[in-house]
């Protein structure tokens, strides 16, 4: 048997530093194309977040590039008590998941779903899970910060004020959908932390929030959070001359409020358009 001399592995080696070189150069200029950039359409991820020593799983829509472009807006999603588990896939089955999951070609955010645990809100470990999640995505998907929003129904409802109270720097929009921030039942834990002692929490959280764009929807027949709160919270936001305040109240609609919330053409072009 005949082996390279020693000139012919020094020219192997060469030729082999050359073709690493034009990878990276390719790499680096954009010319060699990533999953996202050849992805038709977005995609559902899991991924974990360890927070105080617990870990817990949530999911992440991912739009291609075509539809989210180099950097996407980044919208936090918050489920209702029905969708509470570990499973790390119930999140996505109500609510604003659907929705995405049925323009997946077209949508272009990144989109962030945390779960909450049984018998657990969207307050204490479960907020700084989700602001976690948020973070985390954001870093490793290039979600623009100056362009993202938050959003939730029914329990999310009341975890949107409690999460953007907590964070009020974090949004450039909020959008709680069928929820409220006092106490609905007795026998619910549903409620603001934030504001759970104040004599007048609509004014206060009109006040500390009024310069962040809300848009309020709430069914008109909602019989399981009623409506009154969320009538409350937009005089109080115009009383504080917000920034931009809407509220969507929907004749003859129950507490299903997020379909045709999340249905509406000029809640995106809204949303969207809003910066930090």
């Amino acid at each position: 048997m005949q082996f390279p001399s020693a000139r012919a592995r020094a020219i192997a080696s060469l030729l082999s530093l050359v073709l690493l070189a034009l990878l990276l150069g390719a790499c680096r200029h954009g010319t060699m194309r990533t999953d996202r950039d050849q992805a038709a359409e977005g995609r559902f991820l899991v991924r974990e977040v360890t927070v105080n020593g617990a870990t817990r799983r949530y999911q992440v829509f991912v739009p291609s590039r075509r539809a989210g472009g180099a950097q996407p807006p980044v919208i936090l999603f918050l489920h209702g008590s029905g969708e509470r588990g570990d499973d790390g896939l119930r999140q996505t089955q109500s609510g604003l998941g659907p929705y995405v999951r049925a323009h997946a070609d077209a949508f272009p955010a990144i989109v962030v779903f945390p779960q909450v645990p049984e018998d657990e809100e969207w307050y204490g470990g479960s907020a700084a899970v989700a602001l976690a999640a948020l973070d985390a995505a954001s870093v490793e998907f290039g979600g623009d910060r100056d362009r993202t929003y938050l959003t939730g129904l029914s329990m999310g409802g009341y975890g949107t004020w409690e999460l953007a109270l907590r964070a009020p720097g974090r949004f450039a929009a909020l959008v709680p959908i069928c929820g409220g921030i006092t106490r609905v039942h007795d026998a619910r834990a549903l409620f603001v932390t934030q504001v759970a002692d104040d004599p007048d929490p609509f004014a206060t959280v009109a006040g500390r929030l009024r310069q962040i764009p809300v848009w309020i929807f709430h069914g008109g027949a909602d019989d399981v959070v009623p409506p009154e709160d969320d009538r409350k919270l937009i005089a109080a936001f115009r009383a504080a001359r917000a920034r931009d305040a809407r509220h969507t109240e929907l004749p003859g609609v129950g507490h299903n409020a997020w379909d045709p919330a999340y249905a509406t053409p000029a809640l995106w072009d809204w949303l969207f358009a809003q910066r930090r």
